[in-house]
């Protein structure tokens, strides 16, 4: 039976929910007409890594130039909505939607936010951040410093740790390379 040790587990939980639901009328006669299924809009076409780089890049700069002045205030003063990184200035905050989430998971904003109403919470992403971002302050504040004989002055983790670029976290290990066979000549 394979077991997994509980931080390693915990790096990996990862929830990605999607919701959608149809509510259709029951017809009011047996003889009225069958109510039509909701028209299904096809999925954005997928971005390439680099229109979701200049994607990122057009957001921020119109951001940016929105805030000029107000970079170094606390980005609850600046930004509505802010939930988790109260108290890190504006200028920060971007830095870190940009670096750390963003290019953590291979996305743009528009994964979790909604352009022009960045405050709106109409996505489950945004808040699947927070929760995520929480984790990792549990990890870094209160399980590492638990482990003994860490190499490192301050361990932590960081959404890059299970992303590594891509909106889902590895769950396993790439296949290891084959093996020269038994009867293979040495040179």
């Amino acid at each position: 039976m394979c077991r997994i040790h509980p931080l390693a587990a915990a790096f990996c939980v990862s929830a990605f929910v999607t919701v959608s639901s149809f509510a259709q009328t029951a017809p009011a006669t047996p003889a009225a007409a069958p109510v039509a299924a909701p028209e299904v809009k096809p999925a954005a076409p997928k971005l390439t890594p680099e229109e979701i780089v200049a994607e990122r890049d057009k957001f921020l700069k119109e951001i940016r130039a929105q805030i000029t002045g107000h970079e170094k205030e606390p980005a609850e003063t600046v930004f509505k909505d802010i939930k988790t990184l109260k108290g890190v200035s504006a200028g920060t905050l971007l830095a870190i939607m940009n670096i750390g989430y963003s290019r953590s998971l291979g996305v743009s904003c528009t994964h979790c936010h909604t352009p022009g109403e960045w405050d709106k919470s109409d996505k489950p992403q945004k808040e699947i951040a927070r929760e995520m971002g929480r984790m990792s302050k549990t990890i870094n504040s209160e399980l590492l410093p638990k482990i003994a004989n860490l190499q490192s002055q301050k361990p932590g983790i960081n959404c890059t740790t299970c992303h590594r670029g891509e909106l889902k976290p590895a769950h396993d290990l790439p296949a290891p390379p084959p093996r020269p066979s038994a009867g293979a000549a040495k040179t």
